[in-house]
């Protein structure tokens, strides 16, 4: 990793194919989706409070495989990454950036790391994917305001720079995705659904009604009978008061109520498919679908998919994305901690089940002669291969040959 922080300023660059910018939109996906639709935010919600209890640490790989974990002042620019910063606040916005724009920026400055906002980073190649077979990355543009300001634009090196795509995008070669796109129209159809629930309790909380006059009624009589109307049972308020009409005035209800509609069970399938696409279960967000199986057995169950298909592999593919900027001893790789996550308290019990089993291994490999150093090790490692060459030469007494009777006359004569 180079020293510090290497940037160019950027003149003069033709804007061509050879971008990869952040789709959609970063600001439209925040404002119509994140802070408008109360499923989208449950859900990132969710997810964030558990993705910001990690804690980094670096890992020994021994053999090519993972051994302790330990800290190191290193790792201090990941626990303060920016003044008053802390880790959950980094992680907290790596989470909310790949939800909504498919990718996270950061760049290393001294002992601090800076956020790059998604929508203002282009990705450069060194040639079009649709032109070339060869086509890598050779570095990232930034500019406040994105593209098309006159803001002065900046150029990071790969290696000067953490980039973490988890949903790759399969319509370009090193852009992220949100998973947010998928589920629009599931997203659009929920907004619908609750302006269509506000506008049921606006208009007094019942279905559509059509009201038809004889042909007599004058165009000034029907306006001032609907404005009357409109005041005296318009709005949840007026809700379930007696209608009294005159004149030969008739009222009939058209369209079907939320129940005729089976209302809960629409919204709450889009809601299900919101969940689905975040990776959260609906039962851990809280969405009625997910309730109404609610058992102590599912949510277990649920709780274990979410650490185990999601949270995990997110953590590891961090770790990965952050280590481009972050300097990690040989030997080594970083890695996160998970062992004090009250969420993941449950796969303790599992861990010490598995210890539990392992003991028993490495007693009865002890007792059968094998030396204990090279037991743990081959039961830590799973590969009893380890083993090999590491007999002590003594067996248990259940494979000494028999004694005979002369012999063990002889053995009390002292002969």
């Amino acid at each position: 990793m180079a020293e510090g922080l290497q940037s160019r300023p950027f003149y003069g660059w033709s804007y061509s194919s050879k971008f990869e910018e952040v789709q959609n939109s970063f600001v439209g996906y925040i404002n119509s989706a994140y802070k408008s639709n109360g499923v989208v935010f449950a859900a990132m919600e969710s997810r964030r409070l558990l993705f910001t209890e990690a804690r980094f640490q670096f890992q020994r790989l021994e053999r090519g495989r993972p051994g302790d974990l330990f800290g190191s002042p290193e790792l201090g620019i990941l626990e303060n990454p920016w003044p008053n910063g802390t880790t959950g606040e980094l992680l907290a916005r790596m989470d909310q950036d790949v939800s909504l724009a498919g990718n996270f920026y950061a760049v290393r400055e001294g002992r601090r790391l800076r956020r790059l906002r998604p929508d203002w980073v282009s990705i450069i190649l060194t040639a079009s994917p649709d032109e070339a077979v060869q086509s890598d990355v050779a570095g990232y543009l930034y500019r406040p305001g994105g593209l098309s300001s006159s803001a002065e634009a900046q150029i990071f090196l790969p290696s000067e720079i953490a980039h973490w795509s988890p949903i790759p995008d399969p319509d370009a070669q090193y852009r992220g995705m949100s998973w947010i796109t998928p589920v629009i129209r599931e997203i659009l159809s929920d907004k619908a659904a609750t302006l269509h629930k506000s506008k049921f309790f606006e208009n007094a909380a019942t279905p559509n009604m059509v009201v038809s006059f004889k042909e007599s009624v004058t165009e000034d009589q029907f306006q001032r009978f609907m404005e009357e109307l409109r005041d005296a049972h318009g709005g949840a308020a007026n809700a379930y008061k007696t209608m009294f009409l005159a004149g030969g005035a008739d009222v009939r209800v058209v369209g079907a109520s939320f129940e005729q509609m089976d209302f809960k069970a629409v919204q709450g399938a889009g809601e299900t498919r919101i969940a689905a696409a975040s990776g959260v279960p609906p039962i851990i967000i809280g969405l009625s679908e997910g309730l109404a199986s609610a058992t102590y057995s599912n949510y277990g169950m649920a709780r274990r998919k979410f650490g185990d298909h999601w949270a995990r592999p997110q953590w590891r593919s961090a770790c990965a994305a952050l280590s481009s900027i972050i300097n990690v001893p040989s030997g080594c790789r970083l890695w996160y901690d998970d062992r004090d996550i009250a969420f993941l308290r449950e796969d303790q019990k599992d861990v010490a089940e598995i210890q539990s089993m392992q003991s028993q291994s490495i007693r009865t490999l002890v007792d059968a002669g094998y030396e204990p150093d090279a037991v743990v090790a081959a039961v830590a490692a799973d590969d009893l291969t380890l083993l090999a060459g590491n007999h002590t030469g003594l067996f248990s007494i259940q494979l000494q040959p028999p004694v005979s009777a002369d012999a063990s006359d002889s053995t009390k004569d002292g002969s």
